[in-house]
Order: C-alpha cells, then structure tokens, then sequence
C-alpha cells in the first residue's frame, strides 16, 4: 500500500514553493500585454462563436490568460494571504469587465446576430460543466506546481473553457437576450470556483505555508475572513452541483419516457419543450399525426411516475394551430432580435409543414382506395447511413385489418410513392402485436 501511495504522491517532481508563489503572483496582473492579450483573445473567440468555429474558439481558449488570477484566488484562500486574495478578486473582475465590453462591442457592430449552435452550448450549464471544471483546474494547478510544467496547461485552457461563456454573456447583452446573457455568466461563475476550489484543495495538500502577521489580532481576523470565504464558495458549489446533477436526470428520465412511450410505438414527436423552472414542471409535445384522447394521456400521465417523472404536467399540442399559436406566442414574449424570431419562425413552419403533411385528401383517398388500411402514420425520418452521412426519407407505418396479397400491397406502394414523387419511402407494416387502441 505504501509503495502505491509513494507512486500518486504529488511532492514528487514538485517545484519550490518560493518560486511557484512568485509565478502566480506574476501572471495575475491584467495591464499593459496582458489586457492586450485578452482583448484580443476575446475577439477571436467572438468571431469563432459568430461563424460556428470549433478551431477558432480552441485558439482562442490557448490565448487567453484569463486562468491566471483565479489560479491566484486559489492559491490566496489555501495560504491565508489576503492581500493576495484582494489582488486576484480586483484582476478577475478586471478580466471579466474588459471581456463583456470587447464581446459587447464585436457582438453589437457585427451584422450576423443568430445564434449558432456554439453559442447556445453556453446558455445552460449541467453537472459536467462542474466536473470539467473542478478536474480541469486540478490538473492546471498540478502542473504549475511541477519543476517540469509538461503540456497539460494548454489542454487545460481548452477543456476549462472560460472564454466562450463571457463571449456569449456579451452575445446576450448585444442582442438584448438577458436569458442567454445570465445563463452564460452562470456557467463562468461555476468555472470560475470550482477552478478556485481544486486550487485550494492542491494548495492544501502540498502544505503550502500559511501568510503569518506580525499583528496577531489582524492575522486572526484575516483567517477568520478567508475561512468564512472559502465557506460561502464550498458550500453554494455543493449546492449548485447537486441542483445540475438533478436537473440531468430529470432530463434523462424525461428522455427515457419519450423515446420508450412515444417513439418507440410509432409516435413521430415533432415538437418537444421541458420546462424545469415551473411548478409544476411542464412537459410539451406535439405530434405528427397521432390524436391523443383523454383516456390516452392520462395513461401517459401515469406511465411518467413509473420513469420517476414528478410534479410535471403533460401538456400535448393537439393541432397545428394551437401549436403555432403557442410557439408563436413564446417568441413575441421573449427579447430576441429580429433575426432571431425569423429563423424560430422559419423553423417552426418547416415542423408544421411535416404536421399538415397528412390532409384530409389523402385521408379520405386512402380510406376509398384501401378500405384494409385501418391505422397509419406518416412522418420524415433521418437515417444515418455512415458517422459522416445522413439522409432523409418518408416513413409510411401502417397497419391492416386482414393481410393484403401481394398485389394489394404493391397497388399500395406505387400509390402511395405518386402522393410523393420527390421524396423517397419507406413502409412499414406494424404485425397485430404492435396494435395500440
């Protein structure tokens, strides 16, 4: 056991305290290239978030010296050295303020405002958003306390990614969208502490020496701060934590239920909305073509418990117009731009066109022509042929009040195929163990 201790024992290859201090101490300053340097870093990541660019914002992420004064924060909390503590504070809030304005500023002078799938990533945080965090910040603080730094910092940069939350909060303020502007501030703050805390658990496991006053009344009451401070983070992060951790898995039981009760059966979902901030919860979905009875969605109201699924009203969208209406609605309420309501629009129009798909022509065709035909959906699929590749087909489920000879089936598919020439088909007959009342 020993042995195994001795080989994970971090005094190993660790540098002198002296010089690692002196080292944090340097790099939390934001004057003169540094402040340059962050601007700068600041507006690549903007642009990377505007165009959709991974790379962009990954090089941006290894620019960015943003890590330096929370490092700092850390190491301050761990050697109850409060001026150290202050000076980190004032350069992060420093950092934050010069980011939002630069991100601000870009965001407001471009003219491409939607919001691409980047920035949206960054609107809500969860429970990995703090793993990553407080793991990512173990590693770069590791790795600054080592006589050979290695290359894990700029990984480190990467994955801790404290740059593109400020960018989109700035993105937020821009376009005048406070939901995404407090989402991304949120999910900053979570790095910003729980990078903080796993300094601090590093600071103190090292033993790094404690800041000693000549006064011993100042040096009580300053350690009686810096506890008290380190309470107020610990204790809301472990809360915060533990409230993402619930929220995913509410939304994996959520998940579980649609796939499992809807799709699964044969339900097209074509519109889905998880509300977690009501109470209750709220729950929204529309479908393709299927028409629930009351009986139906109490089933499903019930079936919900079964998954672990409570205190959350099941609200289905029954037709086109309601459901359009109520989209609708949602986006007037909300402060979006303009671009930014035509493209929700765009969107929901394309998902109403699949949900108007199924007319009363081909109803009333298809009961005439093929009386056998007694329960059928329609719906747009995607099939994912390769990793790389998708396509896209009709799917036509149906099913039959007696087995149709072979002739019926083929006047059935090339009947069928000339409702929609343009399109490619796949039937699939449900077997009588599929029937559902």
């Amino acid at each position: 056991m020993s042995k195994i201790l001795r080989f994970f024992d971090l005094h190993n290859g660790e540098d002198k305290k002296e010089t690692v201090l002196e080292s944090v101490v340097s790099n939390i300053s934001f004057r003169g290239a540094n402040a340059w340097i962050l601007a700068c870093a600041i507006v690549i990541a903007s642009i990377g978030l505007n165009v959709n660019s991974t790379a962009v914002i990954i090089g941006a992420m290894l620019i960015s010296p943003l890590m330096g004064p929370i490092v700092g924060a850390g190491f301050a909390l761990g050697t109850f050295d409060f001026a150290l503590l202050q000076k980190s504070i004032k350069n992060l809030l420093i950092a934050t303020g010069i980011s939002l304005l630069v991100s601000f500023l870009y965001f407001s002078l471009s003219p491409f405002k939607e919001a691409q799938s980047e920035l949206l990533a960054r609107t809500s945080p969860n429970i990995y958003d703090v793993l990553i965090a407080f793991f990512g910040g173990l590693v770069g603080v590791i790795a600054t306390t080592r006589v050979n730094k290695g290359n894990p910092i700029p990984g480190v940069a990467i994955a801790t990614a404290l740059m593109p939350p400020l960018c989109t909060a700035g993105y937020g303020l821009a376009i005048g969208n406070i939901s995404y502007f407090a989402g991304a501030l949120y999910l900053y703050i979570i790095n910003c502490v729980f990078i903080c805390l796993a300094t601090f658990v590093i600071v103190k496991y090292l033993r790094y020496p404690k800041m000693h006053y000549v006064d011993k009344q100042k040096e009580k009451r300053i350690s009686q701060s810096i506890t008290i401070i380190t309470l107020i983070l610990v204790l809301p992060s472990l809360y915060f934590a533990y409230r993402l951790l619930q929220e995913r898995k509410y939304t994996y039981k959520v998940h579980d239920f649609i796939q499992q009760e809807l799709t699964e059966k044969g339900y097209t979902v074509i519109y889905e909305r998880l509300l977690q901030n009501t109470s209750p919860k709220r729950l929204e979905l529309a479908f393709l073509a299927k028409k629930f009875s009351e009986s139906e969605i109490n089933t499903l109201e019930r079936s919900m418990k079964t998954f672990g699924i409570e205190n959350t009203d099941l609200i289905i969208r029954q037709d086109s117009l309601d459901l359009r209406s109520s989209i609708l609605n949602e986006i007037n309420q909300s402060n979006t731009s303009v671009n930014e309501k035509d493209l929700t629009i765009r969107a929901l129009n394309n998902r109403l066109a699949k949900y108007d798909m199924m007319d009363e022509r081909l109803r009333s065709n298809m009961t005439i022509l093929f009386p056998e035909v007694n329960n059928y959906s329609i719906g747009i699929q995607n099939q994912y042929v390769t990793r790389d590749s998708l396509a896209k087909y009709i799917a036509f489920i149906y099913s039959t009040t007696q087995a149709l000879t072979e002739e019926q089936d083929n006047k059935l598919q090339q009947w069928m195929k000339s409702q929609f020439p343009q399109d490619s088909l796949e039937f699939i007959r449900k077997t009588s163990g599929e029937e559902r009342p």
